[in-house]
């Protein structure tokens, strides 16, 4: 029998399913990190063949890599954090060839990880076309055409990173937070009655452990730890480098938003929601001859992924950003796991072509 391995490459883990051709899935592998921005090709390929022997075990095949024979996988799809230009892709294709035994071709892929949350298109027999955006630390919208049982990248927004981007991700999030705790300590300073009452005010704070809104900007700027310093996950957030000390204060905005229903921490998600939606609008909306590039929601799939869209109140408060915008999909997914969508699309593929 035949089976599909896809490999989630990401930046802090590694995760390799195996599907059958019943679409079930017979085994799960993991390692760490294979992001290919940060890694050498022999580490990424170490990661890679930790997490397949992993996956094989669970499936009780051989764990031989490469394999003693041929590869017991009629496909293989790697999406992979970093590959994003054809060299790249071109540094792993010949060690993953060798590795699983699928010579370098059309059953052997190795695309960005964003490309992942485009397999879903393959599940729906009404769209040819994708649009996933991504909303976990950063933030990045991808669209994407099915083409000869191809999955084209066709546009792409965002995914700049915490210093020039990132709008609608944790990072964002955190940093819009801070600024509207500002601002309110601001607008009090000059209102009668001073500062109102604020659970997310409260709740930042005391992951802070200060006890005034100005320490704040002490907090922030304070230089990063001394490279090799362990911060615990129960530290102040400003003895985590710069990025996590904002990127960290997501959960407890989402606390105050949604627990609380502080109307602070709610502004905060709707201007959030409302810049991501923004960056996808750059990749959506009705083709013309000078943007043909352009996906139609109307007969297109919206893949959500990341922790933070997998929040059913903040995907609505995207959605409802979206309808506003005029974009409604004709079907909204989250993928919750990249890895098990990835394989399951493979066999889709494969029982078309029978």
């Amino acid at each position: 029998m035949s089976y599909f391995l896809c490999v989630d490459c990401g930046g802090s883990k590694t995760a390799a399913v195996i599907a059958d051709r019943k679409r079930i899935i017979i085994g799960r592998g993991y390692a760490g990190p294979s992001n290919l921005t940060y890694l050498t090709s022999d580490a990424y390929t170490q990661a890679v063949k930790t997490a397949v022997a992993e996956a094989l075990a669970a499936a009780s095949l051989s764990t031989d890599l490469p394999p003693n024979g041929p590869s017991p996988f009629e496909v293989a799809w790697f999406g992979a954090s970093g590959a994003d230009s054809p060299a790249v892709i071109k540094s792993v294709l010949e060690p993953l060839s060798q590795l699983i035994g699928i010579p370098i071709g059309p059953k052997l892929l190795v695309t960005n990880d964003t490309h992942l949350l485009a397999a879903p298109i393959r599940l729906y027999d009404d769209v040819s076309h994708a649009v996933s955006v991504i909303s976990g630390t950063g933030a990045i919208a991808v669209s994407f055409k099915e083409e000869n049982d191809q999955i084209i990248e066709c546009g792409r927004a965002g995914g700049w990173g915490w210093i020039l981007g990132d709008e609608g991700g944790g990072y964002d999030v955190g940093r819009e937070a801070l600024r509207q705790i500002l601002r309110a300590h601001d607008r009090a300073s000059v209102a009668e009655g001073g500062i109102q009452p604020s659970a997310l005010r409260d709740r930042v704070l005391k992951r802070f452990e200060i006890t005034d809104v100005m320490e704040i900007l002490r907090c922030v700027y304070l230089p990063d730890p001394i490279p090799g310093t362990v911060v615990g996950p129960d530290s102040p957030a400003s003895n985590f480098a710069r990025e996590k000390r904002l990127s960290t204060l997501s959960p407890v905005v989402f606390e105050a938003a949604f627990v609380d229903k502080d109307p602070l921490a709610l502004n905060v998600l709707r201007a959030s929601a409302k810049a991501l939606v923004n960056t996808a609008m750059t990749v959506t909306g009705t083709p013309t001859s000078e943007k043909p590039r352009l996906v139609d929601p109307a007969s297109a799939v919206l893949s959500f992924g990341g922790s933070l869209a997998g929040v059913e109140d903040y995907q609505k408060m995207i959605l409802e950003e979206f309808e506003k915008r005029g974009a409604v999909f004709k079907h909204v997914s989250f993928v919750e796991d990249a890895a098990k969508e990835g394989a399951v699309s493979l066999v889709a593929v494969a029982e078309r072509r029978l």
